[in-house]
């Protein structure tokens, strides 16, 4: 699948939401989209793992992480069992670490950024639900997409 923020948006402006400049791509997928499933944690990745596991096909994991810059809530292990189950992407508000694992699987991956720390396995966390950062609402069925220009969200598909 061939994704174009740009064309994407000058198709849909009036459709489209554009979140704010703020992450980084690092996974081996430079494009990708899909339909959204929201995670919301902090400093806690249960949920990622357990919804990893899970068929991804056609569906991009957002994280709402907190904004969170000192652990991280993504790691090679994880993003190895996202790509082999199938997942187009993850967004990830907050970090995530093994940065030049993921950049080598077919797996969509943007970040905040990258930190070192793992995070603590407490099994607090919601999903779901709509999660709010970017100046963008992520409500769960809706469509993500996401290039080296940006990310979008969209109520319904565009591709």
């Amino acid at each position: 699948m061939s994704i174009s923020t740009p064309d994407l948006c000058d198709e849909y402006a009036d459709l489209v939401q554009v979140v704010e400049p703020m992450f980084v791509n690092y996974g081996g997928r430079q494009q990708f989209g899909g339909q959204i499933v929201t995670i919301k944690c902090f400093e806690d990745n249960s949920l990622v793992r357990e919804l990893v596991a899970e068929q991804g096909q056609g569906r991009v994991l957002v994280v709402d992480a907190g904004g969170s810059m000192r652990r991280a809530c993504l790691g090679d292990q994880l993003a190895e069992k996202a790509c082999a189950n199938g997942w187009e992407g993850i967004v990830m508000y907050g970090c995530i670490r093994d940065v030049d694992e993921i950049s080598g699987l077919q797996l969509g991956v943007q970040a905040l950024g990258t930190h070192p720390m793992k995070t603590e396995k407490k099994g607090i966390g919601e999903r779901d639900l709509p999660v709010a950062f970017g100046g963008v609402t992520f409500t769960p069925g809706e469509y993500l997409y996401a290039d080296n220009n940006g990310v979008i969200v969209s109520p319904r598909s565009l591709i």
